[in-house]
């Protein structure tokens, strides 16, 4: 009798043990998925972070390109896709703020000044108005499902190609596109203007 009662108890401790060894198994299991959850997560928001400082230094450089070919950069390139590119790389915080009642106002008073007092409307003045105006009047399929999606991140990409291309062709090559005036300075914003569609691209798609 005192035997079985000591193989009894011997037997529990054995299957107390198993249990304890189990569930210690499941919590360092546990452990790996959530060190594992977190190590993505962390990788996955350094790449969100890398897109919105990209996409902030691509549409600082298409307004710079902008600014600069409406006042001492004159070139036959059609620069005025710089306009629908800054529409769909602008941050999501600076669109809607041009986009609600701060925009409406700029783009009231430039509409005001270019019918009425023509002549107080300064020509390089036209495209950061057409800008404007684009940004307050755009339909919503525009603003928000072609500008949130891939399609507005391909047509960045189609339009700074272009841009890089016309540019070298009419620098004479891509070593003069740097050594002309303002040569340095140019080219390194249309690259920029690169760098963000195509690290968009390769985010969305890994």
């Amino acid at each position: 009798m005192g035997r079985r009662s000591v193989d009894l108890l011997a037997m529990k401790t054995d299957e107390g043990q198993v249990t304890a060894e189990m569930i210690n198994s499941d919590i360092n299991d546990l452990k790996v998925a959530a060190k594992k959850l977190m190590s993505h997560a962390s990788k996955m928001g350094g790449l969100g972070f890398g897109t919105s400082f990209l996409k902030w230094i691509a549409s600082f450089a298409a307004i710079y390109l902008l600014i600069l070919d409406r006042t001492n950069w004159r070139t036959n390139m059609l620069t005025s896709l710089l306009v629908p590119y800054i529409f769909f790389s602008l941050p999501a915080a600076l669109f809607h703020f041009l986009r609600g009642e701060f925009g409406k106002w700029i783009a009231f008073i430039a509409v005001i000044l270019r019918l009425f007092f023509p002549r107080h409307f300064p020509d390089w003045l036209e495209m950061p108005g057409s800008l404007i105006l684009l940004l307050v009047v755009s339909p919503g399929f525009f603003s928000h499902t072609l500008k949130d999606s891939w399609a507005g991140t391909v047509i960045c990409l189609l339009v700074g190609c272009y841009l890089l291309q016309e540019h070298i062709r009419a620098s004479g090559g891509f070593r003069n596109s740097f050594t002309q005036s303002h040569g340095i300075s140019n080219t390194l914003g249309i690259i920029l203007l690169l760098v963000y569609p195509i690290w968009a691209i390769v985010v969305h798609f890994v």
